[in-house]
């Protein structure tokens, strides 16, 4: 009886660990999905143009997620430790180098959006609204590294409610600026996809603030007071440490967007309606994923808590139950997916063209969502324990080869378009779990010193 009653303590402990940060997860990506759905009455090539800015973002952030996973593995696990100022001086040294490289990186894809955007294959239709929106986007950059580097930090430290509230307001933000902005509204200006780039750069800003706002207080584990009353600099030593857990995470995703790329760059290739419903479905899919990503930050804080303890058993305990959590919102997510196809496709879309092929992707997105949540689950499970290179190479392989290859052979060899290009979607998804999931059971995660 004693046992039933410490498992079902830990269950309360995920949950309200991990409530906070799907909210948070959830809402980022439902304010990509507003984006969309306002930017859709500018008609479908807007849709896609934004489409074909999302993977050489998120390219340009793989860096930045990469110390995103190490400062929130290194956090939780020093918070296990209590070694409350080795945590702190990691956050300091991370600040400074995000600031470094956001100013470097910033610049470059302000000065080379219209390469890069062709590269993304763009067409007459949608290449100068896309490179106008990539270079906002891209130009307001720094506050969003920034907001996402302290926020890793507070997550790896357990404090879930301060990123959700961070996040959620300045999405709040985003959207009611892309309401102002995008249609020109009480008094704003109608700078159309344009106004939408405004928008997400003035929420990430908002971000910032609140994100540098949240270490303010002398109490807590991250700590700004605590920073300058230690006099704690920046050190090369945090710095071999964030490198050490977060190379192979870089590595992993600069690998994972060049599938990803090449996956955007075949349904461009299908042409503006197929491309147009295929950004739709992903943003849609990016609501699944978020589910999945919150219960990953959950999973992170609590397994490097355990395994600063020494509770290797906790630790997998803790993981076991963010799965299964997991697989119950999953279950509830195809429920609605296979019924709402069609009424989720007409809220963007007129064109009975467009909506057909937006139904089809729903349904592929059915299958896709079962092994998503669950795989997301897994791999932050693996590197919050720090085996980020066992991820990275589990990722190259699922994404950029067999996303790739799938997508292509579906796509064009055997002539099923933008839907054989999904099921190179849904392939790198079974992949993923296949890996991450045989590496939990295994169990070596738990060994991993960091």
């Amino acid at each position: 009886m004693k046992k039933v009653a410490y498992q079902k303590e830990n269950i309360r402990v995920t949950m309200n660990m991990a409530w906070p940060s799907i909210i948070e997860s959830f809402f980022v990506a439902f304010a990509g999905l507003i984006d969309s759905l306002m930017v859709s009455s500018l008609g479908s090539y807007a849709v896609a143009a934004i489409g074909l800015t999302t993977q050489p973002k998120f390219m340009g952030l793989s860096l930045f997620f990469a110390v995103n996973v190490a400062i929130s593995a290194l956090v939780a696990r020093r918070r296990g430790e209590q070694k409350q100022e080795d945590a702190n001086r990691i956050l300091s040294t991370v600040i400074v180098f995000i600031i470094a490289a956001a100013v470097i990186l910033s610049i470059l894809f302000v000065v080379f959006a219209g390469p890069i955007i062709s590269l993304c294959g763009s067409n007459a239709e949608t290449h100068d609204s896309a490179v106008a929106y990539f270079r906002i986007v891209m130009g307001g950059m720094i506050f969003n590294c920034v907001q996402m580097g302290i926020n890793a930090a507070q997550r790896g430290a357990g404090n879930t409610k301060i990123t959700m509230r961070t996040n959620v307001t300045s999405n709040t933000v985003n959207i009611i600026f892309n309401y102002l902005l995008i249609g020109g509204h009480l008094g704003f200006p109608a700078l159309g996809i344009q106004g939408a780039a405004l928008a997400t750069v003035l929420g990430t800003v908002v971000a910032c603030i609140m994100s540098i706002l949240s270490i303010r207080k002398k109490e807590g584990f991250i700590s700004l007071p605590y920073i300058m009353e230690k006099r704690i600099m920046p050190s090369w030593q945090s710095f071999v440490h964030i490198v050490k857990v977060g190379y192979s995470v870089f590595f992993e995703q600069v690998l994972m967007r060049v599938g990803f790329m090449l996956t955007a760059l075949m349904a461009a290739g299908q042409g503006t309606a197929a491309m147009a419903a295929h950004q739709v479905g992903m943003n849609i899919m990016g609501l699944s994923f978020s589910f999945g990503d919150g219960l990953q930050a959950a999973a992170v804080a609590l397994i490097g808590r355990s395994l600063g303890e020494g509770d290797e058993r906790l630790a997998k305990e803790y993981g076991s139950i963010c799965r299964m959590l997991g697989m119950v919102i999953s279950v509830c997510l195809v429920a609605i997916y296979f019924f709402g196809a069609e009424p989720l496709m007409r809220l963007f879309f007129e064109e009975e063209e467009i909506i057909t092929i937006g139904v089809h992707i729903m349904y592929v997105i059915i299958f896709v969502v079962i092994f998503q949540i669950s795989q997301v689950v897994y791999m932050g499970c693996l590197r919050g324990a720090g085996d980020t290179l066992y991820t990275a190479a589990a990722s190259t392989i699922s994404v950029t080869l067999i996303r790739t290859l799938v997508s292509y052979l579906g796509g064009y060899v055997f002539g099923f378009g933008i839907i054989g290009i999904w099921m190179g979607v849904l392939g790198d998804q079974v992949s993923r779990f296949l890996f991450a999931s045989t590496r939990f059971r295994v169990g070596k995660w738990t060994k991993i010193k960091i």
